[in-house]
This record gives structure tokens, sequence and C-alpha cells, in this order.
């Protein structure tokens, strides 16, 4: 499954040298996700309501096991390039799936990126996404109204090195603005909550008094939730701002264990991902950037994005 033969490529290519296919024609791609979350659920749930408006399309669906298994997602990309997907919508688990993607453009695949974007690869169509930086800099404007100068601050990362996760954390900072805080401590989560639990217990650990908690995605922000109750902590005593109200943040803002977080549209990232896929397939012009937004929210607004 690693490594497509020399046949299967030339039969792709020959498939597509007669260029994109006209509207009325079926179109058939892939649409794989990272990992199993509720985030990613909703993703496909709009791309098979995408589907089910759209009777001319027929997706195939994948997902990997986990925040980090880029082994699987190639091997999801490579299996639908061989079943003759004529695109694939995906959100990238890691930078070092692009060989994989590479070859499957090579093969005439188009290929649109959702959620997070693969550094200087050039190869794909489009990229449907929240632009993360824009929203992290709303999670640090908040922090910026609750806090004040000396306060200490500690973060969740997600995964270093995953650009979306990153631009969470940095537009968070730079959302600061002027505030002088200390950042006491910062540890990855690869986006799950038991890493959320164990960080956010560290801190504690180490800063009794500390003032917030920043993480970068849902999953470990409902693990901090769990932490700071654990310990006892009154929940007035310490900020905790989430990223992607999913996984138990909506339990922890209603406990008012949490205090805010960033919501995303992954339905819309989804459905804007899959229009362009096809689209392009059916060669008409998309846009190389689709932003799909971004919102604060807090158990004031809550309701509004259940």
């Amino acid at each position: 499954m690693r490594r497509l033969g020399r046949q299967l490529v030339a039969l792709a290519l020959a498939a597509f040298a007669a260029g994109p296919v006209a509207a009325q024609d079926a179109v058939k791609i892939g649409f794989i996700t990272k990992f199993p979350v509720p985030f990613f659920a909703s993703m496909e749930d709009a791309a098979k309501a995408y589907a089910a408006a759209n009777p001319g399309v027929e997706i195939t669906f994948g997902q990997g096991a986990s925040a980090t298994d880029i082994e699987g997602q190639i091997a999801l990309i490579e299996s639908m390039v061989a079943q003759g997907v004529q695109g694939i919508a995906l959100t990238p688990v890691d930078p070092t799936v692009a060989a994989a993607l590479d070859k499957a453009v090579a093969a005439g695949v188009k290929v649109v990126l959702m959620d997070n974007n693969i550094p200087d690869w050039t190869n794909g169509t489009a990229l449907a996404t929240t632009n993360n930086y824009e929203a992290g800099k709303l999670a640090g404007q908040y922090l910026a109204t609750v806090l004040k100068e000396g306060d200490t601050l500690g973060i969740l990362e997600g995964v270093p090195g995953v650009p979306a996760l990153d631009d969470r954390v940095n537009g968070m900072l730079e959302g600061l603005g002027g505030l002088k805080v200390e950042i006491v401590g910062r540890g990855a989560t690869n986006c799950t909550e038991e890493l959320g639990i164990s960080v956010a217990e560290d801190l504690l650990t180490k800063t009794p008094e500390l003032k917030a908690i920043y993480a970068a995605c849902g999953p470990p922000a409902a693990g901090a939730a769990r932490a700071v109750a654990n310990a006892g902590i009154a929940p007035d005593a310490i900020q905790l701002v989430g990223f992607d109200f999913c996984c138990g943040e909506a339990e922890a803002m209603a406990d008012g264990l949490e205090d805010a977080t960033i919501a995303q549209f992954p339905t819309k990232m989804a459905e804007y991902g899959v229009d362009a896929l096809v689209k392009a397939i059916r060669g008409e012009t998309v846009p190389s950037l689709i932003d799909s937004g971004a919102a604060l929210v807090t158990k004031a607004n809550m309701a509004e994005f259940q």
C-alpha cells in the first residue's frame, strides 16, 4: 500500500489526460480527517450532507487513529489514489504527508487541504481553514481583559511543529498586547485530554497560584478543567481559555471551570473544502485560501455555538 506502482500511476495519468470533467459528470473524491473527535466528525457529517445534496458527488471517507498517525494518513492517501479518486480533501496530520500528496498530484489527483496548511507545499489547489493566528489573537485579547501585569500563565500546546496549532499559541501571545505576564511553563499535549490533565497538573504543582491556563485544543482544555477541579481550586481563582469548543469544553464551561474558548466552524470548513475540490475537478476557478471563520465563546453566548 505504501508504494504506487508505475502501472497505477500511468493508468491514473491516462484517466485524467482528457482534462476536467463536465459539470454533469460524476465526481469521485476522498475525504480524510486526522483522528476521531467530534470536531472531525462534524466535518465528515458536513461532507456527507454535501454529497447528499449533490447526487453527482461520490465521497470515500478515511480517518487516522490519532493526532500523530502519520503512517495511517499516508496509507489512506495512497489507498484512495489506488481507488481512482479525482480529488482528495484532507486535514493533514503532519507536513511529512506532503510526499504522498505529491504522488497523488502527479497521478492527476487534485488536493484541497482543510483545517491546517502544509508549510511551503505548493501543489495543492486550495486551503479551507480557520485563520488560526487571528483566532488565537481573540483568545489573547480576552486574557488581556481578565489578567493584570505580572500574572502567571501556563500554556498547553497542541502538537508543536504543526503550523495551525503553533499559530494558535503565537496568535494568543500577540493578542495579549502590551500586557506583561509571566509564562511559567508550556507543554505538548498531542491534543489529547489525558496529556492535558498531565501538563495542567504539572503547571499547578509548579505554580500553585497559577492565574491562567491557555489550551490550544479542545480535549486538553477539558483535561485542564478536570485538573483544576481535582486540585480543589475555586473556578474563579484561575482563568481557563481553550480552543475548538469541543470535546467536553461545553460541560466545563457550564460548570464554571472554563471561562472562554475559540469556536471554529468545522462544518463550513468541510463544505467549503469539498465544494472547492469539486469545482476544481470540473475546471472552475477557486480561491486558493478560504477562511471559514472563528468566534470567542463564553458562558454568556455558548448556546449560540452548540
